[in-house]
């Protein structure tokens, strides 16, 4: 028994070290999150509470990663402007600041957040070959790339969701209409709200012929694969990027070249086995996060019944 607890705290270590860059205590970040004086773009209850807070997110986030990397242009700015190879783990955990501080925030933290951000794209430009062979210019601040990165964004936490995830207050209609606001606060111009809209717009961007896949994506492919992790999670993330590929529709798992998610000698099936891997993660991290729980005190703290 003592063995096993052991293992789960180092456990738990490993996994707070991924997505944070800490363990033991969580970053300088979260405990913000209790302050400031106005209850945030989302409440307790909502349908973003009820995907961010699960852990398919995992599976969803390596799903985003593998679909977002289909689009030359912002490719393009991941691998020519970020240090996502040499330092991944640094660039993962600044997305997940963003992430649950828009989930859990003040307005005003949400929006501080998303500045920064947005600075930082300010000099990621440069120009890619798209799709159907043309040169064009590329700047992380377009709506059209802000564009893809949200609506590939909701199109996969809804599928993680609905696969190893629960039910989501209002339905998957209300995630997307409830995170169009994070959408709009990185700039993107009358983002989808219900999912036939997600959905129809990833059909227009297939048709355009302007997704692409060359050397540059079986690159990031591979390096998403493999990426450089703890011994101890490597097993489970296996399986995950397994789920994450089987989650995908036929036709991008074949432009990524990964037509099939293979576990080698594992008998179950990659979405089966991801359940007991998730599992083993709520196992080790808890029902609820240290973000939530500091939003839940802002929230305490205005007057919220939470």
């Amino acid at each position: 028994m003592e063995g096993m607890r052991n293992y789960l705290t180092e456990y738990r270590h490993e996994l707070q070290r991924t997505f944070t860059g800490t363990s033991g205590t969580p970053p300088e970040w979260v405990p913000r999150l209790a302050e400031g004086n106005d209850a945030g773009y989302h409440l307790p209850g909502s349908a973003v509470w009820a995907v961010h807070g699960h852990v398919a997110t995992i599976v969803a986030g390596i799903r985003v990663l593998l679909m977002q990397a289909l689009h030359p242009g912002a490719l393009a700015g991941v691998y020519e402007h970020s240090d996502f190879q040499k330092d991944p783990l640094g660039r993962l955990a600044n997305t997940v600041r963003w992430i649950f501080t828009v989930t859990y925030g003040s307005k005003e933290a949400a929006e501080t957040a998303t500045y920064r951000v947005r600075k930082i794209h300010e000099r990621v430009q440069g120009t890619y070959v798209d799709g159907n062979g043309a040169v064009r210019e590329y700047a992380a601040n377009d709506p059209e790339l802000l564009r893809w990165v949200h609506v590939t964004y909701a199109d996969s936490f809804i599928t993680a969701n609905r696969i190893w995830g629960r039910t989501i207050p209002g339905g998957p209609d209300a995630y997307v209409r409830e995170w169009a606001a994070a959408g709009r606060l990185m700039g993107v111009e009358n983002p989808p709200l219900t999912e036939a809209q997600v959905r129809d717009e990833l059909e227009a961007w297939y048709s355009s012929g302007v997704l692409r896949a060359d050397e540059r994506l079986a690159e990031t492919v591979s390096f998403i694969r493999h990426p450089p992790l703890s011994p101890l999670l490597k097993p489970g993330y296996r399986i995950l990027f397994a789920a994450a590929v089987a989650s995908l529709e036929p036709r991008y798992r074949t432009m990524l070249g990964i037509r099939a998610a293979r576990l080698g000698p594992l008998p179950l099936p990659a979405i089966t086995a991801a359940r007991a891997v998730l599992w083993m993660v709520r196992l080790a991290l808890g029902s609820h996060g240290p973000s939530e729980q500091a939003a839940r005190r802002r929230l305490q703290r205005l007057g919220y019944a939470v």
